[in-house]
């Protein structure tokens, strides 16, 4: 049997249009448009294929809503644009914490099992945002 690979992952995420965005029972958030880094854990038995789980949902190919995430990502203004990984490495929340500190946190989501106010971040540019994800993931994985 194939060993999936693990770790933790950020998913940078446009958001063409400003939409209101329900997620679940975390309620309705309006959100701009702009850029959104969401950081996950991919340590369970499907390991990184929760990845191409969310692009996915995010082309339309699913519709099951498991995470907080995966609202935004089945909403039609939203895509998937690239995928920071860290193999091996448990570090999702300090990959969080450092993006917050130049990006504006969605409150309350994806953060449900931390102690973190959440894994959503947002930015209204892309450059800085992608730059600074990279960067965190590199540092943490050292």
């Amino acid at each position: 049997m194939k060993t999936m690979a693990k770790g933790t992952y950020t998913l940078l995420i446009e958001l063409a249009d400003p939409a209101t965005v329900e997620f679940g029972a975390a309620g309705e958030r309006d959100l701009s448009s702009g850029w959104y880094a969401y950081t996950g854990s991919a340590f369970g038995t499907g390991g990184f294929s929760r990845v191409e789980r969310h692009r996915e949902l995010a082309a339309g190919e699913r519709d099951a809503r498991h995470w907080h995430v995966d609202y935004l990502l089945g909403h039609p203004a939203s895509r998937v644009v690239e995928v920071v990984k860290s193999a091996d490495e448990d570090v999702e929340c300090e990959v969080g914490r450092e993006i917050a500190e130049v990006a504006e946190s969605v409150g309350g989501l994806g953060a449900s099992d931390c102690d973190c106010d959440s894994h959503l971040k947002f930015s209204d540019e892309r450059e800085a945002l992608e730059r600074l994800v990279r960067s965190a993931h590199a540092r943490v994985s050292e």
